[in-house]
């Protein structure tokens, strides 16, 4: 009865502190939303609304349109290829077609503009050939644009399309591409009749992912002069010193968030699928003019999303004299490693606390606090940083006024003033992460295993750590490595939240490439992209592991 009672109160206490964290990881959109709800149009507000309010929302809700269609058509076109078809180089672009998640966005933008630019070397090619002098007009697209941004987001991001629908399309699309021509179908029709509106939800999911990094992207629009709400509310707090301004511009790119959220469980409904079939896949060979048409398909989202920008940033470090690491860079490398190191511990730790804290009270109020958690990945990292500064900034002065109360010397800035915000801000944004990676896991674990250890005398705590933990290393490593990655790549919270002097691998190739010092930006640049190739390394092995019958 005694051992009963135990279990009872542990399960209670672990319940307790994973609403209590919960909570805390919720704080900023709560603030954030209460800001808002306490809606006061001050003098800020009101110069915003008449002057740059209306472009931030056109300039974000065109980037969010351009992004989606993009994404859609080349992750939907490339999955399709190959899911369903074998062509030369198929077995590599299965996984080459995921290398530029590992490039982020704002390294693209500075790696085109110097390429692209009048004084790159496109243009001064072009001058050079054709003998146009300098005063000549000539047209040529500028990249530093509304659509030029759109292009840097797509061939960054359509990855996370190409890789769900490309599970869909292996799972069912060939055996109802079979069925539909047995039913008379052409293979154009059985596309866009059968295979097209069965991947639905995976498309809709995909480009939800992609058009929430887009709308949180700090370093592309700022560097190319796009006003939008993330650069908005970074002028709000630092060029105008209005707080309230900057959560109000939050509140209402949190808000456009939700609404995008709510558009795509929609879109989803009720539709249900049968369980996947994936045995006995077999792909239709591709021969001649179509053979070529769909390696080129599959060939140029890889070389604009990758290659050619991992190249030209290769190039520069090696041949350019200014792109040395110098004496700084140990110290960003390591301020970045240790970022991300404690972040993907600490997002780890808790997702392993809710989640298993799930499995033993499968409640509703545990399912819900898990679904809230995992929205933090579809705030911002501007946004998520203005509702952490407003709390933390009171919290500060209420610990420094009782420190000085009782010791009579004034500490400083304790939680603002070191790098305990920023790991809470990474926290709060990337713990869906860490809690997809647990939870898939612990769901291939049968609750069988759970009853067997239990009649063995063994409780939940010595199961998870005798029989759960050896077989999920592999996902929490994983899992840490994502979280690690997305921590080196996050720009818009650590500008924001970074101590002073405090500067990173990403804060540095930003600042440098902002100056027009992009050979000195190169190597952070490579190195963040480097360090981004690890997890997609894991992703490749797996999908080399699920690869399907060989052609007929």
């Amino acid at each position: 009865m005694t051992c009963r009672r135990l279990r009872r109160l542990l399960r209670r206490t672990a319940g307790l502190l994973a609403s209590l964290l919960a909570l805390g990881l919720m704080l900023p959109v709560i603030t954030i939303l209460f800001r808002l709800l306490r809606f006061d149009a001050g003098p800020t507000w009101t110069h915003l609304a008449s002057t740059v309010l209306p472009e931030y929302a056109s300039n974000s809700i065109g980037l969010a349109l351009g992004v989606g269609v993009g994404v859609a058509l080349v992750g939907v076109a490339t999955a399709w290829l190959t899911a369903l078809y074998e062509f030369p180089g198929r077995r590599l672009f299965d996984w080459a077609l995921i290398l530029p998640l590992a490039m982020p966005a704002y390294v693209m933008a500075y790696v085109y503009t110097d390429l692209l630019q009048f004084v790159g070397p496109v243009q001064s090619a072009l001058r050079q050939h054709f003998g146009w002098s300098a005063g000549d007009y000539y047209w040529f697209p500028d990249v530093r644009s509304l659509s030029g941004a759109v292009l840097m987001f797509v061939c960054v991001l359509y990855p996370y399309v190409y890789l769900l629908v490309r599970t869909q399309f292996l799972e069912r699309a060939a055996r109802m591409q079979e069925a539909a021509r047995m039913l008379g179908l052409t293979p154009r029709q059985a596309f866009w009749r059968v295979s097209l509106p069965l991947a639905r939800p995976a498309i809709a999911a995909g480009v939800t992912l992609a058009l929430m990094e887009t709308l949180a992207d700090y370093g592309t629009v700022a560097y190319f002069a796009l006003p939008t709400f993330t650069t908005g509310i970074y002028r709000a707090w630092f060029s105008l010193g209005d707080r309230q301004a900057a959560a109000q511009l939050a509140g209402l790119l949190l808000l456009g968030i939700i609404a995008l959220l709510a558009l795509e469980r929609a879109a989803r409904g009720r539709a249900r699928y049968d369980p996947p079939d994936v045995h006995g896949r077999r792909r239709e060979r591709l021969r001649g003019g179509r053979a070529t048409g769909a390696l080129v398909i599959c060939l140029m989202p890889v070389t604009l999303g990758f290659l050619l920008p991992a190249g030209l940033l290769l190039h520069r470090a090696i041949t350019d004299d200014d792109a040395r690491l110098g004496s700084a860079f140990p110290m960003l490398a390591t301020n970045s490693f240790v970022l991300g190191g404690l972040t993907a511990l600490l997002a780890v730790a808790l997702a392993l606390l809710f989640c298993y804290h799930l499995r033993l009270v499968p409640s509703l109020s545990a399912r819900l606090r898990n679904r809230v958690i995992n929205l933090g990945y579809a705030v911002p990292g501007a946004v998520i940083a203005v509702g952490i500064l407003i709390p933390l900034t009171r919290l500060d002065h209420a610990l420094g006024a009782l420190w000085q109360a009782v010791t009579g010397q004034a500490p400083g800035l304790i939680l603002t003033g070191g790098i305990a915000g920023l790991i809470y801000a990474y926290l709060v944004r990337y713990m869906a992460a860490a809690m997809q990676g647990v939870d898939s896991a612990l769901l291939r674990i049968t609750p069988s295993m759970d009853e067997a250890a239990r009649t063995l005398g063994a409780g939940p705590w010595r199961t998870l750590h005798s029989v759960h933990m050896p077989m999920l290393r592999g996902s929490l490593l994983t899992a840490g490595l994502l979280v690690f990655v997305d921590v080196m790549k996050e720009l818009p919270a650590t500008l924001v939240l970074r101590p002073f002097n405090f500067e990173t691998l990403a804060t540095q190739t930003y600042r440098l490439a902002s100056d027009e010092r992009l050979s000195e930006a190169s190597p952070t640049a490579l190195a963040i992209v480097a360090v981004g190739l690890l997890p997609l390394v894991v992703i490749s092995w797996q999908i080399a592991r699920g690869r399907p019958a060989p052609a007929t």
